[in-house]
C-alpha cells in the first residue's frame, strides 16, 4: 500500500505547541495550498488542509514557522470518524507530518511575516534546520563556486 502527501502552502496561523498527558509534543495546523489550475474565467481557487506534526517535527514547527509562511510539507494522509455535538457522524481527513521544509528565502518569508515583524524577523535570523542549533553554520556566497 501506498499513502504519501507532499503540499506546499501558507500557515493560515502561528502553530501553538502543546502536549500530551504523556508529554509528547504535538501541533496542528492548517495550510492554504492553491490549486494548480483555474478554471476559464475564473479564480485560483485554495484548499485549507489541516496537517498534524508530532515530537521533534512539532517543536521545528512551532519555533521556525510563523502565520503566512510558505511551507512544504510530506507525510501520508489519515482519517478518523467522529460524532458532532449534534450526534452526527463526521469523518475528518489530516496529513500526518513526516517531514516540514521552509519553501522560501529568507527574504520572502520576512516580507510574508511582516504583521509580526518582530517575531519573524527573529525566525529568519535563527537556524533553518531540524536538528541541533549549534550545528548550524551560515555559509558565505563566493561568486568563484563552479555551480
Amino acid at each position: 500500500m501506498l499513502n504519501v502527501i507532499a503540499l506546499m502552502g501558507r500557515l493560515t496561523s502561528n502553530p501553538e505547541l502543546r502536549h500530551t498527558p504523556n508529554d509528547i509534543a504535538v501541533t496542528s495546523f492548517t495550510l492554504a495550498v492553491e490549486r494548480s489550475y483555474v478554471r476559464q474565467g475564473g479564480e485560483r481557487e485554495t484548499d485549507f488542509i489541516d496537517v498534524i506534526a508530532w515530537r521533534k517535527t512539532a517543536e521545528f514547527v512551532c519555533k521556525y514557522f510563523l502565520k503566512g509562511q510558505l511551507m512544504a510539507v510530506q507525510g501520508f494522509l489519515q482519517t478518523r470518524s467522529y460524532q458532532d455535538r449534534d450526534g452526527n457522524k463526521r469523518k475528518a481527513f489530516e496529513v500526518i507530518a513526516d517531514n516540514v521544509h521552509f519553501a522560501e528565502s529568507k527574504k520572502s518569508a520576512t516580507a510574508n511575516t511582516s504583521s509580526v515583524e518582530t517575531v519573524g524577523a527573529a525566525v529568519q535570523n535563527s537556524a533553518y534546520t531540524s536538528g541541533n542549533d549549534e550545528d548550524f553554520k551560515e555559509v558565505p556566497i563566493d561568486d568563484d563556486l563552479p555551480f
